[in-house]
């Protein structure tokens, strides 16, 4: 019982190793189309999606509020995924947003780069310039998404539990290993404790969500804590009048948690421009 993410190269063959692990297991796939339809079906703007999914942001897109309002859709749909447990998540940060997740496996596919060119030669039918490019424009969006959104280096070793190369090792193998990875790392009590995580984490966002979509708090950066039956609030906003309000809206919305914040009030900070 796991929940399995994976970050990949382009022409790594990660997309379908990935769908293999999720039906040998019998577990839910979760790829790019199923993560952006979610996504847009949550209410970001679905003829803006391509600006930022795994993409590099410019300077300006990087500032404006609906790179933030991206991010929270992106992260609420990773974590509805995941609550569904024993799925397999493909990319856009999964493996970030759910690292601290103790039923969570993290995996990534690389492959040597001549090998992976010569595969996408053979998928678009295209010669070896056009692959090598798109390859090379793969990889700097992939690093610029990872580090706009999650200020993480998308090559640092340190996030993953395995690092497969896919050019020296067969499909099969592959996913055999992975199976028996989740399968020994993962005992009953790491799930139910993962399980738990995870509410607590899908009931934040969605706390987020609701005062940032459904009652335009102006607060930046806000973030949700839960510790036992406490409920922290975390950001940056110009006025006392933003938290007074979301500590009331989410004490009436949850009347069995403990509200607190923690919002910094900094009356000098300029909200993102839309």
């Amino acid at each position: 019982m796991a929940i399995i993410t994976v970050s990949r190269q382009l022409a790594s063959l990660g997309d379908e190793i990935s769908r293999n692990i999720a039906e040998h297991l019998g577990y839910k796939f979760f790829g790019r189309k199923e993560i952006e339809r979610r996504i847009v079906e949550l209410g970001f703007p679905e003829a803006k999606l391509a600006k930022f999914d795994e993409k590099k942001l410019g300077f300006f897109t990087g500032l404006t509020r609906i790179r933030d309002e991206y991010l929270n859709y992106l992260m609420t749909a990773i974590l509805e995924a995941a609550s569904e447990n024993n799925s397999v998540i493909v990319g856009r940060g999964s493996f970030i947003i759910l690292n601290s997740l103790e039923n969570h496996v993290s995996c990534r596919f690389i492959s040597d780069k001549k090998i992976r060119i010569e595969r996408l030669q053979k998928e678009l039918n295209c010669d070896f310039k056009n692959a090598s490019k798109k390859i090379t424009e793969s990889e700097n969006q992939q690093k610029g998404f990872y580090k706009s959104f999650f200020n993480f280096d998308v090559l640092d070793p340190g996030m993953y539990d395995l690092i497969v190369n896919t050019s020296v090792i067969d499909t099969d193998s592959i996913v055999k290993s992975i199976i028996a990875l989740a399968d020994s790392c993962i005992t009953s009590e790491k799930d139910e404790k993962g399980r738990k995580k995870i509410e607590e984490m899908l009931i934040g966002q969605r706390i987020v969500n609701m005062l940032l979509f459904d009652y335009s708090l102006n607060i930046n950066f806000l973030r949700i804590s839960i510790e036992g039956n406490k409920i922290i609030l975390h950001g940056i906003a110009e006025s006392d009048v933003a938290v007074d309000s979301a500590v009331t809206i989410v004490g009436a919305e949850l009347p069995h948690y403990q509200i607190e914040s923690a919002i910094a009030i900094t009356q000098d900070f300029k909200s993102y421009t839309r």
